[in-house]
């Protein structure tokens, strides 16, 4: 599965961490793209202010080496400039694929599929693993991975679904700020309290997990309402989910199922805090001691992820899965 990275920001650079640390003897990364100064983005994978440092980076040429893999670094602003014939597939990480016709500049410059790092409308489908990765066709060119917190959120929704049955539900994602906010005051966003300074604040905001929700679970359509506050955090996020079960349920009975559950959900039976989180593989990880029900019968349960590592890591997942449809 000859793979392509293209755009090297966190996710981009995150991405590679992951393939670097080993698990996907199937997925080999070629080249990356980014319209970055190379030096720079040499600089930014050595150094980083989350993960620490990466030993064995440096540039040879038109080359990143990393731990003894020469990548050709480009710096193409439009994808389809490049010739990508004989690449299995981009993962398209610019957080620019909003159109088909940005979407496609992969397939374009020859590449056979293209995985897109986020929501997209301009995507065949949008597949969360553990949720609907079922619905994952060879025929679907361009597939978008979602959101990291709609990763976190469909699994946990379906198994909770599964196993009781929900009627409604409310999900609050506490998560770290992005670069999508300013250091700070600035008019950046629509929204007031998104152009206040991010490490200074607690913002309400909105989230895009709940009409992703619906799309990626579609029998669960208007059942579950979401909201997100961005908090002074660097990293690691949380899912704090409310729901109405449709048939009765205790902490013990809840707990088992979330513990049982495998796959990209993992859990501790620990009192853990978001730092201890990082780097952590699985979509969510369910706290367990924080696990309710109500006397009138409201599940509720309490989960980490790392937006940035877990999310990245259900992107090479997925292209294997991809990879392995031929």
């Amino acid at each position: 599965m000859r793979v392509v990275i293209n755009g090297f920001g966190r996710i981009g650079r995150t991405v590679l961490r992951a393939w670097l640390k080993g698990g996907w003897p199937g997925v080999q990364i070629v080249a990356i793209n980014d319209i970055a100064p190379p030096e720079t983005c040499a600089y930014l994978l050595e150094f980083d202010s989350v993960f620490g440092p990466l030993d064995g980076v440096a540039l040879q040429g038109d080359a990143l080496v990393v731990q003894g893999h020469r990548l050709p670094l480009t710096q193409a602003a439009d994808l389809s400039a490049l010739d990508l014939r004989g690449v299995d597939l981009v993962l398209e990480c610019t957080g620019k694929a909003d159109s088909r016709a940005v979407a496609e500049r992969g397939l374009g410059a020859g590449a056979r599929r293209v995985l897109i790092s986020g929501p997209s409308d301009a995507a065949d489908a949008t597949v969360v693993l553990g949720a609907n990765d079922a619905v994952l066709d060879p025929a679907m060119r361009v597939v978008s991975n979602a959101s990291c917190t709609t990763n976190a959120l469909a699994p946990l929704v379906r198994v909770l679904d599964s196993a009781f049955g929900v009627t409604a539900g409310w999900m609050t994602t506490i998560h770290c700020y992005t670069g999508s906010q300013p250091t700070v005051d600035a008019p950046r966003s629509s929204d007031p309290a998104r152009n206040r300074a991010a490490a200074l604040s607690m913002v309400p905001t909105t989230t895009s997990a709940g009409r992703l929700l619906d799309r990626v679970l579609p029998g669960m359509a208007g059942r579950i309402e979401c909201a997100a506050v961005r908090v002074p955090t660097a990293s690691v996020s949380a899912v704090d989910l409310c729901v109405v079960p449709g048939q009765p349920a205790d902490v013990a009975s809840v707990n088992a199922i979330l513990a049982g559950a495998g796959g990209v959900i993992g859990w501790t039976g620990k009192p853990l805090v978001s730092s201890d989180l990082r780097a952590r593989p699985e979509s969510i990880v369910m706290a367990l001691p924080e696990t309710r029900v109500t006397g009138g019968g409201l599940i509720r349960v309490f989960g980490w992820y790392d937006n940035e590592w877990g999310f990245s890591c259900r992107m090479l997942d997925m292209a294997v899965r991809m990879g392995d449809q031929g």
